[in-house]
């Protein structure tokens, strides 16, 4: 009697079919809820149920993945402010630390920043003090016209139109200028306050660091 002998790379194919075969006609389950909230194993999944959230189970019963209920519009509402919020946060560290950066760069010391300062401020206050200068020669002129006016009015004549707009154009000076110092006023305050944010926050850096190296010391 002969017997026929098949080549080893033929038994491994067939092997690998029959195996193939098995995974394809696995049947998966699915375990969800009925209507009255009865938990509910099927092979097939009814659509009403998919919104619900759903189990997919293998033919033993093990879970292969769990697909969560859908979300609702005011879920979905609040989950987008919830991320909106997390990245205004995330965008707010990140400002903070590129800010952080640059202080550390320009400054080595609190009084650096104190110094710089006091440059800034010694330019505004130059344009103050001629500012300061402008508006009482602008009022001095003002009432140099308005006296020469009313010498005319007292001798019982007419005050000409040349002085007239004389006045006016000296009063409306005097208000620019006043204008634009107090602008400079404000500059001064709020140059003033922006390096004291600076140097609270230097300061604040600074004893980050102190706390570190102090830390790494005692380990």
């Amino acid at each position: 009697m002969i017997k026929s002998r098949l080549p080893l790379s033929y038994l491994v194919l067939i092997v690998a079919c029959l195996g193939t075969k098995d995974a394809v006609g696995a049947k998966e389950l699915y375990k969800y809820k009925d209507a009255s909230g009865i938990p509910v194993i099927n092979d097939r999944l009814p659509p009403e149920a998919v919104p619900l959230g759903y189990e997919v189970l293998s033919e033993d019963g093990v879970v292969i993945r769990v697909v969560p209920p859908q979300m609702t519009e005011e879920e979905l509402a609040l989950q987008s402010a919830q991320e909106r919020e997390a990245q205004a946060k995330r965008d707010a560290a990140a400002a903070q630390k590129a800010r952080d950066e640059s202080l550390l760069m320009r400054y080595s010391s609190v009084a650096d920043i104190e110094a710089a300062r006091e440059r800034a401020l010694q330019s505004i206050r130059i344009r103050v003090s001629i500012l300061r200068s402008n508006v009482r020669s602008a009022v001095q002129q003002i009432e140099n016209y308005q006296a020469q006016a009313a010498n005319i009015e007292r001798s019982g004549g007419k005050v000409d139109e040349a002085t007239s707009e004389a006045i006016e154009i000296a009063r409306r000076r005097l208000a620019s200028t006043q204008k634009a110092l107090a602008e400079r006023e404000i500059e001064i305050d709020k140059v003033i306050a922006e390096y004291q944010v600076d140097i609270d926050r230097f300061k604040h850096l600074e004893d980050q660091v102190e706390m570190r190296r102090t830390l790494s010391t005692q380990e």
